[in-house]
């Protein structure tokens, strides 16, 4: 997912600092996508690929996310909380995709970029065995949680508020602290 596809889909300039846009007293509807983009592009990535979908189809995704708020901010809709609107907006696509593709295909998906990603050829074997297990218990503890304390954890992971992550999954925010700090409890004994 590159600038220059974000720019091209959105049919924009190629560069900023056209005479209207100094013209203008705030920000343009492009300059607000393109500078969200930088700020949550791979935030937003990496929450949808945690919602259990590929590369391609997060940055498919992700890029769906933010035509939707060029026509959002386009339209002088409501500009508060962009970036929870974002996540809220990834994660509605990301579910429907998921929704999607399990019905056109049981079964698991082997990402092999994400594998070698994980993969370190520097550690000895020793300590790579005792990282593998660990990573192994990790992710059993993160496949035991409830998908709404998975989800939870993951924005929070992500660098959103509670707040947000009540606003992005439409629950209470006493409903998110109860189910971070039960997430996190769980993780503690690993």
């Amino acid at each position: 997912m590159s600038f220059s596809r974000v720019r091209a889909a959105l049919d924009l300039p190629a560069a900023p600092g056209t005479a209207a846009e100094s013209s203008a007293s705030r920000r343009h509807p492009q300059d607000e996508v393109l500078f969200l983009f930088d700020a949550c592009g791979p935030s937003l990535c990496r929450y949808v690929r945690s919602l259990g979908l590929d590369a391609e189809a997060a940055q498919d995704i992700v890029q769906e996310v933010f035509l939707a708020l060029f026509r959002h901010v386009r339209m002088d809709r409501p500009r508060d909380n962009l970036r929870g609107w974002l996540f809220r907006v990834a994660h509605n696509l990301a579910l429907k995709q998921r929704y999607r593709a399990k019905r056109q295909q049981a079964g698991f998906v082997w990402d092999a970029a994400v594998a070698e990603a994980v993969i370190d050829p520097a550690s000895n074997p020793e300590q790579g065995l005792a990282d593998a297990q660990r990573r192994k218990r990790l992710r059993a503890v993160m496949r035991a949680l409830p998908e709404r304390d998975r989800q939870c954890l993951n924005l929070r992971a992500e660098g959103l508020r509670y707040r947000e992550i009540a606003s992005v999954l439409g629950i209470s925010l006493g409903a998110v602290a109860k189910s971070v700090t039960r997430s996190l409890a769980r993780f503690a004994n690993v």
